[in-house]
């Protein structure tokens, strides 16, 4: 069974100039991540909890009754503030119901960080790239020691397939190559 560490990109908010993740594809993008965790045989998925790919996927998870684990970088009423509820969408209630669930099943974790300091989305990236080889390690401990972990985790991208310009921050490309960095394998669904 494959653990799928994810990571993409937010709904756009209103008047984008550029649309990275227009509201309208988050149907056919919740599909892709759907098809892709069955194709893939996904027992468990990681990742932070922002409207967009992170609740998509954290709601095909559920329905595809998947354990999921989320990784919050500081506590969850400032996240869901400047990460879910202030893009397009009734997001809200969605990230409510699933922190809930995963809350509930001992999977939530908050990093603590500062919500001033875009290093915080950084150390949620590591965060979460580090619980999947975690949880890989911890379902391998019968295999032979020429079977890595790494072969059981999939990082799978949601995003409109590049990085953005300089001098933006570029959240999606930094997990990227964070687990290319880690041996992932990279799966790539797009927003566009």
């Amino acid at each position: 069974m494959i653990i799928v560490a994810l990571a993409g990109r937010r709904v756009d908010a209103p008047n984008t100039q550029k649309p990275s993740f227009p509201l309208e594809n988050t149907e056919k993008v919740r599909r892709c991540i759907s098809e892709l965790f069955t194709k893939r045989q996904v027992s468990t998925l990681v990742c932070s909890a922002a409207c967009g790919a992170d609740l998509l996927a954290l709601d095909a998870a559920g329905e595809l009754g998947l354990r999921r684990r989320i990784v919050l970088p500081f506590e969850r009423d400032r996240f869901r503030e400047i990460s879910v509820t202030d893009r397009p969408g009734d997001w809200g209630a969605l990230f409510d119901r699933i922190c809930n669930q995963v809350e509930a099943a001992g999977d939530l974790v908050i990093l603590h960080k500062s919500d001033q300091d875009e290093t915080a989305f950084l150390a949620a990236n590591q965060a979460i790239i580090e619980e999947a080889q975690s949880l890989a390690s911890s379902t391998n401990k019968h295999r032979t020691s020429e079977n890595s972990f790494e072969d059981k985790i999939l990082a799978v991208i949601v995003w409109d397939g590049k990085a953005r310009g300089e001098g933006k921050a570029d959240m999606t490309a930094a997990f990227m190559d964070e687990a290319r960095k880690h041996g992932f394998p990279v799966a790539e669904i797009l927003t566009l």
